[in-house]
């Protein structure tokens, strides 16, 4: 792929720069007497990476909107994911000096969100508006019109045919952030000049995942599939080529994990791995009666000798449950996004961006 334009390629001084970053980060009510218990962020890696890119801009004397998502709202307001809890995080975070640990209200034109300094803003949750999800482009063009440049450092969010993804950059000059383009440089380095053999596990419930088996069929050297995709496999009579690479898990009874025969199997193949790209957890692991193919795979996964890329939240909460999640090489902030850039080498927003006409 060739050299994708950086947040550094935009002349953004005292500029307004539309920000898509990746909130989707989980939250907890915040231990207090009050019954009205507030929530707060609990896993703020997400918030951390996103900050060499809104430093920089703050750097350059740009005034920074800050565009998010948080879970599924489905085009309504839901008070439980909202991004205040993001807000005050990035108040306190970046401005510690501040006497007020929390985020002000502040309204522009059609949206709303909060204000957490003179130059920098987080809009509400996106997906409170339907046009988010539906990527309406006259929602898109509204939204443009709140800056003068677009910077996308959301990879998470790259594969999703949405507004605020791959709308936006229709009508503003656009560019990538700095996270965006570490994803993109070491991604690339995976799929492009892996050590083989290469082993992909595909777990976790999405079917989506299937979809781009057959493209991974064509670089990697075995694909070991668990999770629920050996019952979708089944449901959907989804036809797999080059059996001889693919493994696909036998379940228990319950259908919640995997085999202890089949963990056996994977542990094998995974040994011999040069490259390893694991994506979704083979079982139910958050109950401790499903947790052992998961664990077992994890646990292999770490004593290989070969490189080891995971993508995915449940992914990654399962290493940590297990005290994994610092022993691997590098963890994506995205499953779906991860293996898709993995099987095609680009992704909508990618292309969203890589495609314009407009000159730095």
């Amino acid at each position: 792929m060739k050299k994708l334009p950086s947040v550094k390629d935009l002349t953004v001084k005292k500029k307004t720069v539309l920000l898509r970053t990746d909130y989707d980060v989980p939250l907890k009510r915040q231990k207090a007497k009050a019954k009205s218990q507030t929530l707060e962020v609990a896993e703020t890696t997400r918030i951390e990476e996103s900050l060499p890119t809104i430093n920089y801009l703050l750097e350059q004397q740009a005034k920074v909107i800050i565009i998010s998502h948080l879970g599924r709202p489905e085009g309504k307001k839901i008070s439980d994911l909202s991004l205040k809890p993001v807000a005050d995080f990035l108040n306190s975070k970046l401005f510690r000096k501040v006497r007020s640990c929390f985020a002000g209200q502040f309204k522009i034109k059609n949206f709303s969100g909060f204000k957490i300094a003179n130059n920098l803003f987080l809009l509400e949750n996106i997906r409170f508006w339907p046009g988010e999800e539906k990527n309406d482009l006259n929602f898109a063009q509204n939204l443009a019109f709140l800056g003068d440049f677009y910077v996308n450092d959301a990879f998470a969010c790259a594969h999703r045919q949405h507004a605020s993804v791959v709308g936006l950059p229709k009508f503003l000059p656009s560019a990538f952030g700095f996270d965006f383009l570490k994803e993109i440089e070491i991604l690339s380095k995976i799929r492009n000049n892996s050590s083989r053999p290469v082993v992909a596990i595909f777990g976790g419930a999405k079917e989506d995942k299937l979809e781009v088996l057959a493209e991974f069929l064509k670089w990697v050297d075995f694909v070991l599939i668990g999770g629920k995709l050996p019952v979708l496999i089944n449901d959907l009579k989804f036809k797999i080529a080059n059996l001889e690479k693919v493994f696909v898990a036998d379940l228990n009874l319950e259908g919640k994990d995997i085999t202890l025969e089949s963990a056996e199997k994977f542990k094998k193949i995974i040994a011999k791995a040069k490259t390893i790209i694991w994506a979704g957890p083979m079982g139910v692991f958050e109950n401790s009666l499903y947790e052992l193919g998961t664990k077992m795979i994890a646990q292999a996964i770490v004593n290989s000798k070969a490189y080891t890329v995971i993508g995915g939240g449940d992914t990654e909460t399962a290493l940590t449950k297990f005290a994994l999640d610092k022993k691997v090489d590098y963890i994506s902030s995205g499953g779906g996004a991860m293996l898709e850039f993995l099987a095609k080498g680009t992704l909508p927003g990618i292309e969203a961006i890589t495609k314009k006409n407009f000159k730095f």
